[in-house]
């Protein structure tokens, strides 16, 4: 229970961040199209949350920012989103198989991913993470079964701006089984890490809109190491 605790004041402290932070003006535009919570959760207890927002931008800073460099940068970005947003509380541990997300240090892992999948064309592009198991992750969801995934597309010109080019991007978890909600009660997981997730990636989507791209740690698509991506399925 004083994890649990631990756990809920954590969830509070990120919810009045990111309200803090989405008073900010940002340079560029991010407008949130989905529901405040678009989160279900099957008989089962397998939980599918998506939230999505539209990002307006000169169509060639797009055009410069649709490579598989960019899209790992757009996945380390995800992160240090994370980490900022609960003042470091939070982090992310990476290995060439693993993204393992703590609470301080090892060995509180609230989550562990297997390493991040990605596929590109033109028009798409997705980055991947498999769930493996965690603080967080009730037994029936480990190894593999549920995944955390950003989906970008490009959608063409922004209405009637000239020279804006549209993007649609989703964040989704999906069969993911919440311990919480396993081992207490769903409305205890709806009303506290349910509720915080979809108010921190709301937060992430907005903070898009200032182009600022994190650095990645891995470096999978960096120059000197190429490697294709295939197309999304």
């Amino acid at each position: 229970m004083p994890l649990l605790a631990a756990m809920l004041a954590l969830f509070t402290a990120a919810a009045v961040a990111v309200r803090r932070r989405a008073r900010r003006a940002w340079p560029a535009r991010a407008r949130i199209v989905s529901a405040e919570d678009h989160t279900t959760l099957d008989r089962r207890g397998a939980v599918r949350s998506t939230q999505a927002a539209d990002l307006t931008m000169p169509a060639q800073v797009l055009e410069q920012l649709w490579t598989p460099a960019q899209l790992e940068r757009l996945a380390a970005t995800y992160w240090r989103f994370l980490s900022r947003v609960t003042l470091g509380l939070i982090r992310v541990d990476y290995s060439e198989t693993q993204r393992t997300v703590v609470l301080l240090r090892q060995p509180l892992r609230l989550l562990r991913f297997q390493a991040p999948e990605y596929e590109m064309d033109g028009e798409r592009g997705i980055v991947r993470w498999r769930i493996d198991d965690g603080l967080l992750v009730a037994r029936a969801g480990r190894h593999g079964d549920g995944r955390l995934q950003i989906d970008v597309r490009r959608c063409g010109p922004a209405g009637r701006e000239p020279g804006m080019e549209r993007l649609h991007v989703e964040v989704e978890v999906a069969n993911f089984y919440p311990a919480i909600a396993h081992s207490i009660s769903r409305h205890v997981y709806r009303w506290t890490q349910s509720f915080v997730h979809v108010l921190v990636t709301h937060g992430f989507l907005r903070s898009l809109a200032r182009l600022d791209l994190a650095e990645s740690r891995v470096g999978r698509f960096a120059p000197e190491r190429v490697e294709d991506v295939p197309d999304p399925t």
